[in-house]
Parts: C-alpha cells; structure tokens; sequence
C-alpha cells in the first residue's frame, strides 16, 4: 500500500464512515510528519468544514442514534459501540431506553439527522439533558452544534491513536 492508502485505511473512519475527509486532507497536503493528534485533526476539521453543507450532512447521518436500533442489533462501529459504553448507553433500563428513542425520533424529524455529542466523559443523565436542550435549538444552530460535536468526536479518537503533538 501506499502512504495515502496507509493514512487511509489508519484514519478514513474518525469522521464516521466518512474516509473522503482524511482523503482531501492528505491530497491537499496537509498531513505532516510525524503525525499527531493535534495536526491530523487540524488538517481533517479544516476539510470537514471545507466539505458542502450536503456532504457535512452526509457526515452527520453516518453517525448512529444514540443507543438507538443499531446498538440494540449491535451493529456500531468499534469506536461509537466504545463510546457509547462508556457512557453507559448500554445499560439502559427500559424507561431510559424508552426516552432515547423518543428524543431520537423527534430530533431527527426535526432536524433530518441523528443527535450527535461527543459522551466522554459524560454520562446517560449528562447526556439526556444536552438532548433535551438542543431539540429546541434552530435548524442553523443545532447543524453548527451537530458539526462542533463531530469535530470533538473526531479528536478524541485520534487522541487514543496518536500522539497529542
């Protein structure tokens, strides 16, 4: 493989199921050795932002519902399924799982994407009352907060791939 295919195949899926923004940013050369967390997230925010608002959208609907029917069907991605647990999605109680599903519906019928906040660090009540406010934000507001959370989701995981820089 070549180096591009390399950084590729290491860092297509940190904007979820998204490889065509670690693609912009290595064709626009702006991936330098030795590569850390701080400079690859620079370079793949500076083309996410870059990105159309259709492709932006794209990005986010590639993000799973939080604790939505494909955690239940445990089909997530490695990262969102660590993520999630580490917030404690997975272990909802019936009632609790029952407000993600409503809050997810409605936010989605809203919005026409799903709700997105970076959960670390953060817990299942931490994570119910960001939902509950931003379902009332505007469409414009809640698109720049759902991009911002992206963004944040995106350092995190290459935080634990790389070094910080």
């Amino acid at each position: 493989m070549s180096a591009r295919e390399d950084f590729i195949a290491a860092f297509g899926g940190v904007f979820e199921h998204s490889p065509f923004i670690a693609e912009r940013a290595y064709d626009a050369g702006l991936i330098l050795v030795p590569l850390t967390a701080k400079g690859v997230h620079a370079a793949m925010a500076s083309e996410f932002r870059k990105a159309s608002r259709e492709e932006r959208l794209g990005v986010l609907n590639a993000h799973p519902d939080l604790a939505g029917k494909l955690a239940v069907a445990g089909e997530l991605t490695e990262d969102s399924k660590k993520e999630q647990a580490g917030a404690g999605l997975d272990r909802l109680s019936a009632d609790e799982h029952g407000r993600f599903t409503l809050l997810n519906s409605a936010y989605v019928t809203k919005f026409g994407f799903p709700f997105i906040i970076a959960v670390k660090g953060l817990g299942k009540d931490d994570i119910l009352a960001a939902f509950e406010t931003r379902i009332s934000n505007n469409a414009d507001e809640e698109f720049s907060t759902a991009c911002a959370q992206v963004e944040r989701i995106a350092l995190l995981r290459l935080s634990a791939l790389l070094p910080q820089g």
